[in-house]
């Protein structure tokens, strides 16, 4: 029962995320309360944490007072697509099909502190760090390594 909850929930996050992204790609949004009250009209409400974390995970940065997606010559086309965490010491990456071994050797070679090790799928990596303290830096750097 547990895992069919945990697959719902991430069904609902993905769902949320790649609207998230049509919304933003539609119409400039300066506010996350903007933002919020368009997934809620499209049948997608959500918290304001819940929003914050897609917007961090998907790459989404504010440009000249607009919420925008970076251009793609960053992490996208080198294949890394977002960044989650998931328990206390596990970051979930996602990367466009095939590519997670590669992005997941950068990550290996990079040799951050925080990260303990990793493991990939098609596109998927599973990174491991010391703690939970240790999640949000990790995701900083990786997104630095890839921008």
């Amino acid at each position: 029962m547990q895992i069919v909850c945990i697959e719902i929930k991430v069904m609902q996050r993905d769902l949320r995320q790649r609207k998230l992204l049509s919304l933003i790609k539609a119409k400039p949004f300066a506010t996350q309360a903007q933002l919020r009250e368009s997934l809620e009209r499209a049948g997608l409400p959500t918290t304001q944490s819940s929003l914050s974390r897609d917007l961090e995970a998907l790459g989404v940065v504010k440009h000249h007072g607009h919420y925008a997606i970076p251009k793609v010559n960053g992490a996208a086309a080198r294949g890394l697509l977002s960044l989650d965490v998931s328990g206390d010491n596990l970051v979930v990456a996602r990367t466009e099909p095939g590519l997670a071994s590669a992005v997941a050797v950068e990550i290996d070679d990079a040799n951050l502190a925080e990260i303990v090790g990793t493991l990939a799928g098609e596109n998927t990596i599973f990174i491991a760090v010391r703690n939970q303290k240790d999640q949000r830096p990790a995701m900083k750097k990786i997104w630095q390594l890839f921008g």
